[in-house]
């Protein structure tokens, strides 16, 4: 097993837990002396650094969400003067303004080390050759997982997105042992490959695979593996608090979270009350030691389950299960709350359908409707309407016992569907058009 700082990944958990508590104390009172916006509101909830005498109490301060980071736009939050700042990342601003982040030498330091971590952690290492094909520029996913590589020593290869025949043909040619894309631009390429006659199993090197920026499913895992050949590792980051960091380990069994790096909690999304570990809620993380833009209690909006148990590969830190869906991405189906990952995991244990499938939400009348249009298995498909009928009618039945809603299913051929470069967009709400 390959670690890349067991002093700190193999550190016991109380020993963990007691740096958890000086970092979060330091980082209270920095605040607390030096921004006017975090020392507003915790008076606004009462609360003072004194008043953080144990980790648990991180409970007493007030959350972040991101519409704070848009209301001060761009960078009167900032707890960093400009002089300081190395480099600004921005998200997208699909509504209202986009979120800035800046970063000082440290915060990329820090960001750098997290990801050298988690590759690690997956296996990865000198001698490697990592493809990264997420994008590069504003977005931090090219430039966080390309530091990260070369920090441990891998050779990379910055293909961002596009061009996807061009990547393939580097793939074979440079002997690419690993990729880092999002799960939906890696079937783009497997599909892509085929079409050029070329298998990614038989014809590549490629071992394994980063995937992330976009919830995927376990089924969706076992078939991009038993599909592509590789083993497929999950990552998880936002922009706002560095960008991808955080990983599986060859355990497959949870993402780390390094307890030095952020302090994770799970809340009632209703309520705000923080949850057991083992119980469903909404992701919250507070980074310790982020300079140019702190987070105390960011709600992420993504909803999981934290496992604070020593991990089989031997490292403390907690890990979070898979991503669930989005608070925001719920969909909220004639009073039943739907995730568009309990469809995909439903479909995808349906050997006669393909890999992709799209959500239509519309209204008829005064109720709500959910169109699953879902792409048959090329080694399935027929000309025969009573066989599709067959399909169809399973797969029905199978998102109705899954969803306790009826839906209605849509067969279309393969290929049929569209494909994503980066992020794939499943859903199509037209309740709101």
């Amino acid at each position: 097993m390959q670690v890349w700082d067991p002093r700190i990944e193999m550190m016991p958990r109380d020993e963990l837990l007691r740096l958890q508590y000086r970092l979060l104390k330091t980082l209270v009172y920095r605040l607390y002396s030096f921004s006017e916006f975090y020392r507003r509101r915790m008076k606004d909830v009462g609360v003072h650094p004194d008043d953080i005498r144990v980790l648990e109490d991180v409970q007493k301060l007030p959350f972040m969400y991101k519409h704070d980071l848009r209301d001060n736009y761009p960078d009167t939050i900032f707890t960093a003067s400009r002089e300081e700042l190395v480099r600004y990342h921005v998200s997208s601003g699909t509504t209202g303004k986009p979120t800035v982040v800046g970063y000082t030498p440290n915060d990329l330091k820090n960001w750098t080390e997290s990801i050298a971590r988690s590759l690690t952690a997956c296996g990865l290492g000198r001698g490697d050759v990592i493809q990264v094909s997420y994008g590069y520029g504003l977005f931090t996913g090219g430039l966080g997982l390309h530091y990260g590589a070369e920090r441990i020593g891998a050779t990379v290869l910055p293909t961002s997105v596009g061009n996807t025949e061009r990547q393939i043909e580097l793939m074979q040619d440079l002997h690419v042992t690993a990729i880092a894309c999002t799960p939906s631009y890696l079937l783009h390429i497997g599909e892509v490959a085929e079409k050029m006659g070329i298998s990614i199993r038989d014809d590549t090197d490629l071992q394994r695979g980063i995937l992330g920026a976009e919830p995927w499913s376990d089924e969706m895992r076992k078939r991009i593996q038993d599909w592509l050949g590789i083993r497929a590792y999950d990552i998880y980051g936002t922009s706002e608090i560095s960008g991808p960091m955080f990983t599986e380990c060859a355990e497959q069994n949870g993402i780390h979270i390094w307890g030095d790096i952020a302090l994770t909690e799970i809340i009632d999304p209703d309520t705000g009350e923080s949850l057991a570990p083992g119980e469903k809620g909404e992701l919250t993380m507070t980074v310790l030691q982020k300079e140019a833009l702190p987070m105390i209690r960011y709600r992420i909006g993504d909803i999981t389950t934290v496992d604070d148990d020593v991990c089989a590969c031997g490292r403390s830190h907690p890990r979070i299960m898979r991503i669930m869906g989005r608070v925001d991405d719920m969909l909220i189906i004639r009073g039943i709350n739907v995730f568009p990952s309990q469809i995909e995991h439903a479909l995808l244990e349906i050997p006669e359908v393909g890999r992709h499938f799209q959500i239509i939400v519309d209204r008829k009348g005064v109720l709500d409707a959910m169109l699953v249009r879902v792409e048959v298995a090329a080694e399935a498909f027929s000309d025969k309407i009573s066989d599709l009928m067959s399909i169809r009618k399973l797969v029905e039945h199978r998102l109705k016992t899954v969803l306790n809603i009826g839906v209605d299913v849509e067969l279309v051929e393969p290929g049929t569907l569209p494909r994503f470069e980066g992020k794939s967009k499943k859903v199509i709400d037209r309740r709101e058009l």
